[in-house]
C-alpha cells in the first residue's frame, strides 16, 4: 500500500507574533510528506527550481521519501510571503510567487500510478483532477488541500 504526495514545495517567508523567518522550506507536499514519513514510506511529486540546494534536499534525507518524482527546473522555487496574528489557523497571504511551479504539470512515475493513498496538495484544481485521471487504479482515498489562491482564482 503505497502513499503518494503531489503538490508544491516551497520555500516560506513567515512573521507570526512569536518571529519572522526567510526561505524556510514551505509547501503542502514537503509537510505532507515530512508529517507522513513517520507512519509509512511516501513518494513527492512536485517540481522546485535551481535555487533548490543540497541542504534543502537534505530535509528529505533521512525520513523514507522517494524522491523520483521531485524534479529540478531552471528558475527559481515556489515563493509564498505571509503572515499570521494572534489566531495561528488564520493565514494572510502577502506575495505569492509561483515562478517554476507556474508550469508544473505533474506526470506520474509509472510505478506511482497504483498508489493505495493520495494527496493532491496546494496545485491547480485542474492538475488535481489530470492526477486522479493518470492513475491505472482508483486509490483507496483520496485527500485534496488547496489554499486562497486557487478558490479565489480556479474556483
Amino acid at each position: 500500500m503505497s502513499l503518494l504526495a503531489i503538490g508544491s514545495v516551497a520555500f516560506d517567508d513567515l512573521e507570526t507574533p512569536f518571529g519572522r523567518r526567510e526561505r524556510i522550506l514551505g509547501g503542502s507536499a514537503s509537510y505532507f510528506s515530512l508529517a507522513a514519513s513517520y507512519f509509512r514510506a511516501v513518494d513527492i511529486v512536485a517540481v522546485v527550481g535551481q535555487d533548490f540546494g543540497p541542504e534543502d534536499f537534505a530535509v528529505f534525507a533521512d525520513r523514507p521519501i522517494g524522491l523520483e518524482g521531485l524534479v529540478q527546473v531552471p528558475g527559481k522555487s515556489f515563493h509564498w510571503k505571509g503572515s499570521y496574528g494572534d489566531d495561528l489557523n488564520e493565514a494572510k497571504t502577502l506575495e505569492t510567487h509561483l515562478n517554476v511551479f507556474a508550469g508544473f504539470q505533474p506526470v506520474l512515475p509509472e510505478r506511482h500510478r497504483e498508489a493505495s493513498y493520495l494527496f493532491l496538495g496546494n496545485i491547480d484544481p485542474v492538475l488535481q483532477l489530470d492526477v486522479v485521471k493518470q492513475m491505472t487504479q482508483r486509490p483507496r482515498w483520496i485527500a485534496l488541500d488547496t489554499m486562497n489562491f486557487w478558490i479565489e482564482g480556479a474556483n
